[in-house]
């Protein structure tokens, strides 16, 4: 581990049980992300990116094996301290956008902070800036079923930043959104990162916007593997096009 690192995983191994027997999904796995890095992690369902994820967010606990955010372990907190560090510290967005459908945007914005106890007007105040940020200055009073599967993925990043953790960790943040839309919500987490001095955690089967980040790693067989650009070429990738809204194959 680095003084550049903002995330460490260090001899990661993670099994289920199902059925009585135990499922393996991966062994001594070890990951580093450095400071405002865009980290993209592919590889194909089933792989393990999902639990791999869970557990870089501190949402599951590894079988074995340890997890730093600068020199703290998060596998050794209490349940209680790790939902505070979670709340404080990390922003999540995941595919299907979980909104609290009885609440407005803003609502479910200030939701993380009114948690953290701070108070409903600074809460608002905070919630009020990001929504701005992302676009739905107008659409603060709308709630779930109102807004546009765009919409709601973009409140999804409002409340992931609301709290301005550190890290962001998106798990498949366009996968249920159609091209054009995705396109927009790629622009957004990128513009996103750079305002916000994030570390980026990106898990996709979106090759183009895969390509668009600092590195790509690829989770195979349980074991993770930086891919050439030829391989991700062969996977339906053209680089050098990556970048262009109308170029390139994007999967």
């Amino acid at each position: 581990m680095s003084a550049e690192s903002a995330i460490w995983a260090d001899s990661l191994s993670k099994t289920y049980c199902s059925g009585g027997a135990e499922v393996l999904v991966f062994k001594d796995l070890s990951l580093e992300v450095c400071r405002g890095e865009r980290l993209a992690i592919i590889g194909e369902s089933g792989a393990g990116k999902s639990t791999l994820m869970h557990l870089l967010g501190g949402l599951d606990r590894p079988s074995c094996g340890s997890i730093y955010y600068g020199g703290r372990n998060i596998v050794s907190l209490g349940d209680q301290e790790l939902a505070d560090f979670r709340n404080r510290e990390i922003g999540f967005v995941w595919q299907i956008p979980s909104l609290l459908p009885e609440f407005t945007a803003l609502e479910n914005v200030m939701m993380p902070l009114l948690i953290r106890g701070v108070t409903s007007q600074e809460a608002s105040r905070a919630a009020h800036e990001r929504l701005h940020e992302v676009g739905l200055r107008t659409r603060e009073s709308h709630r779930a079923g109102e807004l546009s599967g765009g919409e709601r993925q973009r409140v999804v990043l409002a409340r992931a930043l609301a709290a301005q953790p550190k890290v962001l960790l998106a798990d498949e943040p366009t996968g249920s959104l159609d091209f054009r839309t995705g396109e927009m919500i790629i622009g957004l987490l990128n513009d996103l990162h750079a305002a916000h001095g994030l570390t980026s955690v990106f898990v996709t089967h979106n090759l183009g916007f895969a390509a668009r980040c600092d590195r790509v790693l690829e989770l195979r067989r349980g074991s993770l593997h930086t891919p050439s650009a030829i391989e991700l070429q062969e996977a339906g990738v053209l680089i050098q096009d990556a970048t262009r809204l109308g170029g390139g194959t994007y999967v």
